[in-house]
């Protein structure tokens, strides 16, 4: 009998993290490593990392130190690296944590068993040197989808994939030349879905692009393939995401193939809601919008990149737009869907923000009545074009403006969900429990990212079934409802 070999992966960051996490888990899966929670459990720590803002780096790099010291009092024997800040520093993490037994790039995830392996045999594999990924693929969008580039989420396999009868219990079949197999690690009703990975947007603060390569679609039979499989898997919710998802198809000849795709992702049997995440506001069109706002099963809800409102401010930041034009793209939207969900997140304080700069925004967020707001500082990302920008704003300063609009987004968030009073909500139950009673979200609210609805009691409901709801209260961005129909029977 072969040995007992264990693995947990901690996952940090966003949407697409975990989505390759999943990924990791199907390739480890399909190769005889079992699967465990806790990371004392498991005879390899492998952290999944962020490596987008510094306070997400921080996060990884105290959760690789955290999972090194179970090595002291667990079972665990090696503690690795993987995901964007071991991609974006690869050797030069390996040396400043030496406490990380491997740092492994996305070159390394069709070999992440065999790399593995060779760790916990107390081999070393060699940390791969930093490139910008943007490099790897062809100028023209049109010739990428032959590169052989690793892709996590849709990645390219480097040997032929395990034949679909040899795969165990839970582990999704490869169904296309870069569908990856894949095993939940959870039994949320909820899952993503990469719709393309990369960015050919140069916004002058984000890093994301030179570590996560230019814009690639996956193909749409590998996507619908996927949300197939989630279905099988109880999935009720698919939540499709990518760096930019209104870019999609660009490379496949069609720029409006999100509008095709969405319809049949809908009709997947099983499958009660579809959510489209981070759209750039600039490439909205109004076929898309159309299809966002009237397609059964597909939310309304728009997950928009504004980043500031203030002119000036965007052409900095290498973007496009002003306050009048958003607020006009928000009216269309709600003019076609009165109770569309909108949210989107902000950068203050960036180099050569003026007062006046900042009551633009303020003017913007005050009539944009968005669901949910993220507001971020301005700190210093390497590699990117705002480094070198003069003007730079003083660090208290920052700090003072970071805070005036976070109270300002708590209040106008706030706002908008007493807005919501007497509506009525499709909601998919997501926990049941004693201690928090029922807990779910409605077609305006994502994953981590909103607010949720919290139920006035619990009883016949359970996760993964969708229910009407009133809202009858408001916790903050939270809403309060009472069930009232059952749309959808669990399964």
């Amino acid at each position: 009998m072969p040995e007992r070999r264990t693995v947990a992966l901690v996952t940090l960051g966003c949407a697409r993290n975990e989505v390759d996490s999943e990924e990791l888990a199907g390739r480890l899966a399909a190769d005889g490593w079992e699967l465990v929670e806790d990371a004392s459990d498991a005879d390899v720590a492998v952290v999944n990392t962020c490596g987008f803002v510094e306070a997400a780096k921080k996060d990884s790099v105290d959760a690789l130190l955290e999972a090194n010291d179970l090595k002291d009092h667990g079972r665990t024997q090696a503690v690795v690296a993987v995901g964007c800040m071991a991609e974006r520093y690869g050797k030069d993490l390996a040396e400043a944590l030496p406490e990380a037994d491997g740092v492994l790039g996305f070159d390394d995830y069709a070999d992440i068993s065999d790399r593995l392996q060779t760790i916990l045999n107390g081999g070393i594999h060699a940390s791969h040197t930093p490139r910008d990924r943007r490099k790897l693929l062809p100028i023209s969008p049109a010739e990428r989808q032959d590169a052989a580039v690793a892709l996590p989420g849709h990645a390219q396999e480097a040997a032929p994939a395990p034949a679909p009868e040899d795969l165990p219990d839970g582990v999704a079949p490869v169904s296309g030349p870069r569908a990856p197999l894949r095993r939940r690690l959870g039994t949320s009703p909820v899952a993503s879905v990469k719709l393309a990975s990369g960015c050919d947007r140069r916004c002058s603060f984000c890093a994301i692009p030179s570590f996560r390569g230019s814009f690639i679609s996956r193909r749409p039979s590998d996507v619908l393939g996927e949300t197939r499989w989630l279905a099988e898997q109880g999935v009720k919710e698919v939540m499709l995401v990518s760096e930019n998802n209104t870019s999609y198809g660009k490379d496949l000849g069609d720029i409006r193939l999100l509008e095709t795709l969405l319809p049949e992702l809908a009709d997947v049997e099983g499958i009660e809601r579809i959510r489209v995440s981070y759209l750039q506001p600039a490439e909205m069109r109004p076929g898309l919008i159309d299809v966002l706002t009237s397609t059964p099963k597909v939310a309304p809800y728009f997950d928009l990149s504004f980043q500031h409102s203030a002119p000036g401010v965007l052409r900095a930041m290498r973007r496009f737009g002003d306050t009048d034009r958003f607020l006009e793209l928000l009216d269309t939207i709600r003019g076609k869907a009165p109770q569309a969900g909108a949210r989107s997140n902000f950068i203050v304080g960036f180099p050569g923000e003026t007062e006046a700069d900042l009551a633009e925004l303020e003017r913007f967020l005050t009539g944009a009545r968005l669901d949910a707001i993220g507001v971020f500082g301005y700190s210093d990302e390497e590699g990117t074009e705002a480094v070198g920008y003069e003007n730079k704003l003083d660090a208290d300063v920052i700090a003072e403006r970071l805070a005036h609009i976070s109270q300002l987004a708590e209040e106008l968030t706030s706002q908008r969900a007493e807005e919501r009073l007497g509506e009525s909500l499709q909601v998919l139950v997501e926990s049941v429990d004693e201690e928090d009673g029922a807990v779910g979200r409605a077609a305006h609210q994502a994953p981590e990212t909103d607010g949720q609805v919290l139920f006035t009691a619990r009883e016949g409901l359970v996760p993964g079934r969708m229910v009407e709801a009133k809202v009858v209260g408001t916790e903050g961005v939270d809403l309060v409802a009472e069930c009232s129909e059952v749309v959808e029977a669990a399964r």
